[in-house]
């Protein structure tokens, strides 16, 4: 489902799947994000821009309560300002970070059966008691985690691979299909570019546009302004901890104060 942007600079949306309002972070005597606020619905693309330093990750890391911060947070219209971290992936909320990380002892495929969870093994009980329909569950399970990562752009070649054996282009849609795993409403990812180009990019922008249509809300950090400008139906720019810019692509590049930000003039 596509839903097209209700918003304009500074509105938020009547139905959103992520609302964050006035949120605020501190460091000690630095401000690392002052009211921030913006939302995202289902099947829409917020972009978050700024240059180095703006607040970007800080953002991400006050929405998962990874920091303490102050400000409301709802998810689906439920207030989880008071959630902690390792609650909201159940709540449908989930995230990959600027850095890759894997369990490089392990297989792709076993990586994302790991994520999977409870999904994908049968049990104690069952593995002792009934160990043919606990065999049947894992390699349902292992099927599925293959239709995942294919969807995701890692291909079956990469499957019995450490994840420290495949491309670099690949580990990065690994992290966001480890991050998606069984699903997610609202997806966070962390510069999700950094490092591609070429036909990596064109896979990345790809899977974005795939999530979209499926109706999940997606959160992009982003440096590559063609890729962000491409995809984003809203964009919020950070700088210097506050929020400097909010609305549409073609508005925000015609914004001066964020060619200020971004180039040191507005000319």
């Amino acid at each position: 489902m596509v839903v097209e942007s209700v918003f304009s600079s500074g509105a938020l949306s009547s139905n959103p799947a992520l609302c964050v309002q006035g949120l605020t972070v501190h460091y000690g005597a630095l401000v690392a994000l002052s009211d921030v606020s913006w939302s995202v619905s289902p099947g829409e693309i917020l972009g978050i821009i700024g240059p180095n330093g703006a607040g970007k990750s800080s953002c991400f890391e006050a929405v998962t309560a990874l920091v303490a911060r102050t400000g409301t947070i709802s998810l689906n219209g439920r207030d989880v300002s008071d959630v902690p971290a390792y609650d909201l992936c159940a709540l449908g909320m989930k995230r990959a970070f600027q850095q890759n990380a894997f369990f490089d002892e392990l297989t792709v495929l076993d990586n994302l059966l790991v994520v999977l969870g409870d999904i994908a093994r049968p049990g104690l009980f069952s593995s002792i008691f009934n160990p043919i329909a606990a065999f049947k569950r894992r390699q349902l399970a292992s099927i599925r985690a293959a239709t995942i990562l294919k969807q995701f752009g890692v291909h079956e070649q990469y499957h019995p691979l450490s994840p420290k054996d495949i491309p670099y282009g690949v580990q990065r849609m690994l992290s966001i299909a480890l991050a998606f795993g069984s699903g997610a409403k609202v997806l966070l990812l962390d510069e999700p570019a950094a490092g591609l180009g070429g036909e990596d990019m064109e896979i990345l922008k790809q899977i974005l546009q795939r999530l979209k249509h499926e109706g999940v809300a997606l959160v992009v950090i982003e440096h590559h302004m063609d890729l962000i400008m491409s995809v984003a139906d809203r964009i919020c720019v950070l700088n210097f901890g506050k929020q400097l810019a909010y609305g549409a692509p073609q508005a925000i590049q015609a914004d001066s104060r964020v060619r200020e930000a971004y180039l040191g003039t507005s000319s």
